[in-house]
């Protein structure tokens, strides 16, 4: 992978992908590490180095975006999206379900327990839950 300087005049795609390559070549490395085939660790060094500095320029990049979307200059113009490999974790409701009833909405009837929960002092049934006596 080239240095930052190089890093700096590459368009977005090009960029994206030079950041995929480096994280396939840190995957083989890491596995040849593993298998005893590496011959030079060093450059799981300088390959980890290398994705840094494509992460870099990508993060400065969305940040001049966003600077430049503030002062109006790119209003028609979307901004970049990278890190494509990251995934989103979305919140959880806050209710565990809606259930008409009595009671207020995500509430369960009195008694009843939330799918896949036991009573309080209760283990699972399954293999090796028998009684070792009989």
């Amino acid at each position: 992978m080239p240095g930052y300087g190089e890093l700096v005049e590459l368009d977005d795609d090009e960029l994206d992908n030079r950041l995929a390559e480096g994280r396939r070549e840190l995957f083989n490395l890491r596995f040849q590490l593993a298998t005893g085939q590496l011959d030079n660790v060093a450059r799981i060094t300088a390959v980890r180095r290398d994705i840094a500095r494509a992460l870099t320029e990508m993060r400065s990049r969305e940040i001049r975006a966003a600077e430049a979307m503030e002062e109006g200059s790119l209003e028609a113009s979307p901004m970049p999206v990278f890190h494509r490999e990251r995934l989103l974790v979305m919140e959880a409701p806050e209710t565990v379900s809606e259930s008409p009833g009595d009671g207020e909405a995500g509430e369960l009837p009195e008694g009843e327990l939330p799918e896949g929960e036991l009573p309080e002092g209760e283990l699972p049934e399954g293999p090796g839950s028998e009684d070792p006596d009989e």
